[in-house]
């Protein structure tokens, strides 16, 4: 049996392609190492977030505290069981989903994984800064490495 070598061409560039894309991605896990407290919501972001990253949740900025390296994943703390909406922003990056609900059970907390793409929205000069952020009592948000 003889093979066009325009089809061998072909298998051999969708190797090339297949081993190209699986060098080029991050995984990023699905599920996390550990398991997420009761009270807690940990956004996996898909790329480092350098930020400043903003945070509402249920219509009241909290405060987010990060290093100036940034971190890979935003951990929320202190969040009673129930509905909760948030809206998460920075000058620096967007992100996927950047708002919605999150349904809180009592026995466990929420793992989410967060398309991160980098943005820089202020062209030139310091962006303004912004003001503090009043939080809600007991919620504490923490970027993590």
């Amino acid at each position: 049996m003889k093979f066009h070598p325009a089809l061998s061409a072909l298998v051999l560039l969708g190797a090339a392609m297949t081993a190209a894309l699986t060098v080029g991605c991050s995984k990023v896990p699905l599920t996390p190492k550990h398991p997420v407290p009761a009270g807690s919501v940990v956004f996996r972001f898909t790329r480092p977030v350098r930020g400043p990253v903003e945070l509402n949740l249920d219509g009241a900025r909290i405060p987010v505290q990060q290093t100036d390296k940034g971190g890979i994943s935003l951990q929320i703390q202190g969040l009673s069981t129930g509905k909760h909406r948030f809206f998460l922003t920075s000058q620096r990056e967007t992100f996927s989903p950047d708002q919605g609900e999150l349904d809180l059970p009592a026995d466990k907390g929420i793992y989410q994984v967060t398309l991160t793409q980098r943005l820089d929205a202020v062209l030139y000069g310091k962006p303004d800064p912004l003001p503090t952020a009043e939080g809600l009592p007991g919620v504490t948000a923490t970027l993590h490495k």
